[in-house]
């Protein structure tokens, strides 16, 4: 079975919305976790907001390794509508979200990452979907907007990994606990 791996940016109060907006000392260690988050992932899973603003930036970017990554994947879109702006390898998730990946789930193939979209990792977290976390936490308090991880349940963690970068970026890897 494969896994669902979801990956967000969060500040050090756990704000994920426009994470781009409060990214900061970038450093080689945290490129170099995104590189290993990526190559063990053959599919992702996008809210309509986030693909919407990506399809936007990434089909012309060229921060690698992400944009070749993003840009070649399989997307899936949790949205009603049909999608404005064609993007390769980009399709709209026919019926429901949560069936479709625990559909996905059970085929063959590579890890399916959840990136950025906060409303479609909170439901796939409710629903017990995500089987790992890993989060890179941005060492700034923003003060304000959507926290990842409010309203949910309780879920149990298990701490895999945490390394701290030099620019004061915080890599914890999470597994859900059974």
């Amino acid at each position: 079975m494969r896994k669902v791996v979801l990956t967000q940016f969060l500040s050090a109060d756990g704000v994920a919305e426009a994470a781009d907006t409060f990214l900061t000392g970038w450093d080689d260690v945290v490129d170099g976790r995104g590189a290993e988050i990526i190559a063990t992932q053959d599919a992702v899973i996008f809210g309509r907001g986030t693909y919407d603003e990506w399809v936007e930036f990434w089909p012309g970017s060229d921060i690698e390794p992400f944009a070749t990554f993003i840009n070649k994947v399989p997307k899936y879109v949790a949205t009603s509508t049909p999608l404005a702006r064609e993007w390769d390898n980009a399709a709209a998730i026919d019926g429901e979200l949560v069936p479709f990946v625990q559909d996905l789930k059970n085929s063959v193939g590579g890890d399916i990452g959840v990136h950025g979209s906060i409303s479609i990792a909170q439901a796939l977290l409710t629903a017990g979907v995500i089987d790992e976390m890993r989060f890179a936490v941005v060492p700034v308090v923003v003060g304000r907007g959507r926290r990842l991880l409010e309203g949910l349940p309780e879920i149990r963690l298990e701490l895999v990994q945490s390394v701290a970068t030099p620019a004061g970026f915080l890599l914890t890897d999470y597994r859900i606990a059974q």
